[in-house]
């Protein structure tokens, strides 16, 4: 696991919190929590990662199409 840091400066614990809650979000620990929080079936699963991989391949594809332009 990574270790998440935010510096607070001038006692300005708002904004650390919304950096905070950011870098969590962008870490992707509030996906991973709820789906951990309740029972996922083996054919969900596959169904997911199948659909996360396709959405992975579908803005690789429109990176590299941007770049040959």
């Amino acid at each position: 696991m990574k270790e998440i840091q935010v510096r607070v400066v001038d006692n300005d614990i708002e904004k650390a919190m919304r950096i905070l809650k950011k870098k969590i979000q962008n870490d992707g620990l509030f996906k991973r929590l709820k789906l951990k929080k309740s029972y996922e079936k083996p054919s969900e699963f596959r169904r997911r990662k199948q659909r996360e991989a396709l959405r992975r391949e579908r803005i690789a594809a429109a990176k590299a199409a941007r770049y040959r332009r």
